[in-house]
C-alpha cells in the first residue's frame, strides 16, 4: 500500500468497526483479485534437514499485511510478526520506512516448528502465493524500496536452501520473468506497531485486503492445502 494510504492506516483501524475474523472463511468464494496471483510450482529439491527446535525465518514480499496474513494460515507456524529489516534500529517506524530510504523492507518474522513444516515449504508458499517475485521493488499497488523481495536467512543453512531453490526455480522457468528476490544476510527484524498485527484477520472487509491480500490466502488453500490450516495463528499484543 503507498505511504498515503498507510499513513491513515490507525484512522481506518477505528472506522473498519472490527469485523469478524469468521469472514476469512470464506475466502473459497472470493475471486482472485490480487495483482499477485499464485503460480503453482514444484517444492525444492534441497531442503533442511527436520529438527525438532523452533525456527525463525524473515521474507519481505511487498505489504506486510498480507504475507503475515498468509503464513498466519500455515500449518506448522507458531507465530507470524509484521515488522522491518534491512534497515538501522533507528528508522524502524512505519512513518520513517514509509519514505523508501531508510534500507528497510516490510517483512514478516515467521516462528516455525521445522517438524510440521521445513523451511524450503515455507519458501514454497513464499514464492507461489504470498507475492510475486519477479516484480521490482513494488507489488500490487505499491512502490519503492520497502516493499522489495527479499529474504532475510537467519543461518547458513537458509540461505543455501533459499539460493538452491531460486536457482531451480529459474532453471525450470517456473515464472515467466528471472526471479529478482534478493537474499541479504546479517539484517535484524524489528516488529512494527501493534495496529499492523494481525490486520488481515482482523479486517477482512478493508478494501486494501479484500482486493490484494484475501486473495492470497485463498490461493494458499486452493493450491496448497495440506498445509493450510483454517484458523490463523495471531500475534498477541495489545492493539491500540
Amino acid at each position: 500500500m503507498n505511504k498515503q494510504f498507510k499513513s491513515r492506516a490507525p484512522t481506518l483501524l477505528k472506522l473498519a468497526g472490527g469485523a469478524a475474523l469468521a469472514a476469512v472463511l470464506l475466502l473459497p468464494q472470493l475471486p482472485a483479485l490480487s495483482a499477485e496471483d499464485a503460480v503453482v510450482i514444484a517444492a525444492p529439491t534441497a531442503d533442511e534437514p527436520v529438527s525438532g527446535h523452533e525456527e525463525t525465518a524473515v521474507f519481505a514480499g511487498g505489504c506486510f499485511w498480507g504475507v503475515q496474513g498468509v503464513f498466519q494460515h500455515v500449518k506448522g507456524v507458531k507465530n507470524a510478526v509484521s515488522g522491518y529489516t534491512g534497515g538501522a534500529a533507528g528508522s524502524a517506524h512505519y512513518e520513517e520506512v514509509g519514505y523508501g530510504n531508510t534500507g528497510h523492507a516490510e517483512s514478516v518474522q515467521v516462528t516455525f516448528d521445522p517438524s510440521q513444516v521445513s523451511y524450503g515449504k515455507l519458501l514454497q508458499v513464499f514464492f507461489s502465493v504470498a507475492h510475486n517475485p519477479t516484480m521490482l521493488n513494488r507489488q500490487g499497488p505499491d512502490t519503492g524500496t520497502q516493499y522489495r523481495s527479499a529474504i532475510f536467512p537467519t543461518s547458513p543453512a537458509q540461505r543455501k536452501v533459499a539460493e538452491a531453490y531460486i536457482a531451480q526455480l529459474d532453471a525450470s522457468h517456473a515464472f515467466k520473468a528471472p526471479i529478482v528476490t534478493k537474499i541479504e544476510d546479517g539484517k535484524r527484524f524489528y516488529m512494527a506497531e501493534a495496529y499492523h498485527q494481525n490486520f488481515l484477520a482482523m479486517y477482512p472487509d478493508n478494501g486494501y485486503i479484500a482486493v490484494n491480500d484475501l486473495p492470497k490466502v485463498a490461493n494458499l488453500k486452493r493450491f496448497m492445502p495440506a498445509v493450510y490450516r483454517a484458523d490463523p495463528v495471531l500475534v498477541k499484543v495489545a492493539m491500540k
